[in-house]
């Protein structure tokens, strides 16, 4: 006789630590360490919020919470723990409410996987959560949630509508500036081997076909290169006709590439190809040596853009 399946309604927060079997390479006891006490943070405020520990593999870590609300919130405080800490490693954090089925003292099932994509997703240092959640919670803090649009697991049937935690500039700077110079591949621990699918696009990592710094040059060549263009077309009075191939490949590259060079696809709450746009026709405005024309029309994009994320963030 088949036993019966135990499902549950929860509230599942994934973590995991960012590159951390490169940083065992590097400094293996002092990765361990910086682990151990990372995880008793972990433990610590997921116990204060009402939560319990589901599973631990490696760097990685499920939990679960009988309330959103509390579930955020250690989101929130293990972050901002943390980030006030010499401890060497970042975490990503991903929550998502749904539902799972019980095994032992273990979850597993489509909300889980939801929630370690989730994670996977997420800056290192940040906190990414999906619209169940986020109806949830939108109106019982005060802080910020980007709309990041919506999203597709491979392998699952339905687009998950995404947000980011915003909490903070101070927090964000320091966790920059911790940030690896080297760009090493992410190992992944056991827990996210599991669901190493990960969402189609990634909208704020950086292009995956070069490493993080060559495209930081490409864009700086590229941005540099226009901008010197324009530049002496202004200054020669109008005489610098190669300005102006030079400004329309730097607008089509830049629709085409925008997002993938600067490793984003808004920049506050607006597309970068809109960006793009708006830069291009600001130039031709200088470059025409015309009145102001071009501030209508970036004005009104940028107007739309805002409404229709407004819009579709409060749902």
């Amino acid at each position: 006789m088949t036993a019966a399946v135990t499902r549950k309604l929860t509230t599942i927060l994934a973590a995991d630590a960012e590159r951390f079997s490169a940083a065992m390479e590097a400094d293996e006891d002092g990765t361990y360490t910086a682990l151990k006490a990372a995880q008793k943070v972990f433990f610590k405020l997921i116990e204060q919020r009402g939560g319990r520990v589901a599973n631990t593999a490696g760097d990685g870590l499920i939990a679960d919470f009988p309330s959103v609300v509390e579930a955020v919130r250690c989101a929130l405080d293990v972050q901002q723990e943390l980030s006030t800490t010499d401890n060497s490693l970042r975490f990503r954090i991903g929550v998502h409410l749904g539902d799972v089925i019980c095994d032992g003292e273990d979850l597993i099932g489509e909300g889980v996987n939801l929630a370690a994509r989730l994670q996977a997703m997420s800056d290192p240092g940040g906190i990414l959560i999906s619209r169940q959640v986020y109806d949830q919670v939108k109106n019982k803090f005060s802080i910020g949630f980007d709309y990041l649009g919506e999203r597709r697991a491979k392998n699952l049937p339905d687009e998950i509508e995404v947000f980011r935690i915003t909490y903070g500039e101070q927090a964000a700077a320091r966790m920059e500036s911790v940030r690896p110079k080297v760009d090493i591949p992410r190992a992944r621990s056991k827990v996210s081997q599991v669901w190493k699918d990960d969402f189609g696009s990634a909208p704020e990592q950086p292009s995956a076909d070069l490493p993080a710094g060559r495209t930081d040059r490409r864009l700086t060549w590229i941005a540099g290169g226009v901008a010197v263009a324009v530049i002496m077309n202004i200054g020669s009075g109008g005489s610098f006709w190669p300005a102006w191939p030079i400004l329309v490949f730097g607008l089509i590259y830049g629709l085409k590439n925008g997002p993938d060079l600067v490793g984003r696809k808004t920049f506050k709450s607006v597309p970068i190809p809109i960006w793009v746009l708006s830069i291009f026709l600001l130039s031709v405005n200088l470059m025409s040596q015309s009145g102001p024309w071009s501030v209508i029309p970036i004005a009104a994009m940028f107007l739309v853009s805002w409404a229709v994320s407004n819009t579709r963030a409060k749902g």
